[in-house]
């Protein structure tokens, strides 16, 4: 079994599902005892978020390359980034180091494809909804369009993410609007919707049936990372 590196901490909560879900699926492959090998640089998001919201793209580059570079030293055998919106400094880490990283748009864009669909909603922080980075690599990996609510939208799940999710609070308010805009997604012709945050699965209600799929990125993710693992 290879070692799995993880760049986490963007924020804690998801690295923990990333945790759980590597964890288990590693078990259900193997059986007995088994769990996944892993290793975990965890950052501090606080700084992240600051640097991000303050365009220190440079600085994070060099944080995510530093991550990277312990990770190697520690033995991972390949690295995955813990949140979508730090791939946009994949260039550093993927330089940092000789080891692959898995991009987690590739296995999203994979299982879009294998519903037969060619056009996406995105739901993420607003650096990855305004930003081409992630739409793109879908794009290209498989075909397929992505695109984000109106400036109001955008500006709501970004607020959400940034102000309530990355602390571990579910408001009630906040998983109606959730709701809402993949309702308005599924009507501008989203044939499914990628939460594009490593927190917007923990807007997701249980026994909700949404109009259209629903594609979580740390799950697929963590997925992908176990077959590679074990490859």
């Amino acid at each position: 079994m290879k070692t799995i590196g993880l760049i986490g901490g963007i924020s804690w909560k998801s690295t923990a599902e990333y945790y759980r879900v590597l964890n288990q699926l590693v078990l259900e492959r193997l059986g007995g005892v088994h769990s996944a090998r892993i290793v975990l640089v965890s950052v501090d998001f606080d700084e992240i978020a600051t640097l991000q919201h303050a365009g220190e793209w440079d600085r994070l580059g060099e944080i995510m390359a530093e991550a990277a570079r312990s990770l190697h030293a520690a033995g991972a055998d390949f690295i995955l980034i813990c949140a979508n919106t730090m791939h946009l400094c994949l260039d550093a880490v993927e330089a940092a180091t000789p080891l692959p990283v898995l991009h987690i748009a590739d296995p999203t864009a994979k299982a879009m494809a294998r519903h037969g669909m060619s056009r996406a909603g995105l739901l993420g922080t607003g650096f990855t909804m305004d930003r081409p980075f992630l739409a793109d690599r879908i794009l290209a990996v498989a075909g397929i369009d992505c695109f984000a609510p109106g400036n109001d939208g955008r500006a709501d799940i970004h607020r959400i993410i940034f102000e309530e999710l990355v602390a571990g609070r579910i408001e009630p308010a906040s998983q109606a609007r959730f709701r809402g805009l993949i309702e308005e997604l599924a009507a501008d012709g989203a044939q499914g919707v990628i939460l594009g945050c490593t927190e917007l699965v923990l807007l997701v209600e249980q026994g909700v049936r949404y109009p259209v799929p629903l594609f979580d990125t740390t799950a697929l993710h963590a997925a992908a990372a176990v077959e590679w693992a074990l490859a």
